[in-house]
């Protein structure tokens, strides 16, 4: 058995989860996910929810903790919601805000003008002789994870100085420069 696809799911107090025709439907607080299920058996009792697969094919058992996964992350991002901080490091790197659309001044000729999903909210944090923060949340965890990656790859951080966006905590693997 998969030690992820076993372990049984509680339901928190304020979220609601349906069943009907191999669709999840997750209801929150902070907004509503669906999920269509393949191959896996799903069954709600109570304040529970265990999934169980057929047989020991090898999709099966990669599809019986996935799900399970994925359905625990949408019961926590409808009842608590996700953040992802991004970290612009580098001179005169810059970011602001209008609404949906995220500015970024990271080095190019011409600014970066990014359009965010209207699920995502944007707020970015400029504080003088401190690195620009850029801070993503939603109740998506998959949506904020991808925006999140799409705003790294416009700089992704190079190995010698670490100039570039980069998740806040990221450990990067620096190079020693031709003096060394």
């Amino acid at each position: 058995m998969s030690r992820i696809g076993k372990n049984p799911i509680t339901i928190p107090e304020g979220v609601t989860v349906s069943l009907k025709d191999k669709v999840v439907t997750v209801k929150g607080k902070l907004g509503e996910l669906t999920q269509e299920i393949k191959d896996i058996d799903v069954k709600i009792e109570d304040d529970l929810i265990t999934f169980e697969r057929s047989s020991d094919k090898k999709d099966q058992k990669a599809k019986h903790g996935l799900y399970r996964s994925l359905v625990n992350n949408m019961i926590e991002g409808v009842s608590k919601g996700y953040t992802k901080e991004l970290e612009l490091v580098g001179v005169g790197y810059r970011a602001s805000n209008q609404g949906q659309k995220l500015e970024l001044a990271v080095g190019f000729s011409h600014n970066i003008v990014f359009e965010l999903a209207p699920e995502v909210k944007v707020e970015t944090v400029s504080d003088k002789g401190k690195n620009p923060i850029v801070k993503l949340s939603s109740h998506d965890k998959q949506l904020v994870g991808q925006i999140a990656a799409k705003i790294r790859s416009f700089r992704a951080p190079e190995p010698y100085k670490g100039k570039g966006i980069k998740f806040v905590g990221e450990q990067l693997r620096r190079k020693a420069g031709k003096s060394a």
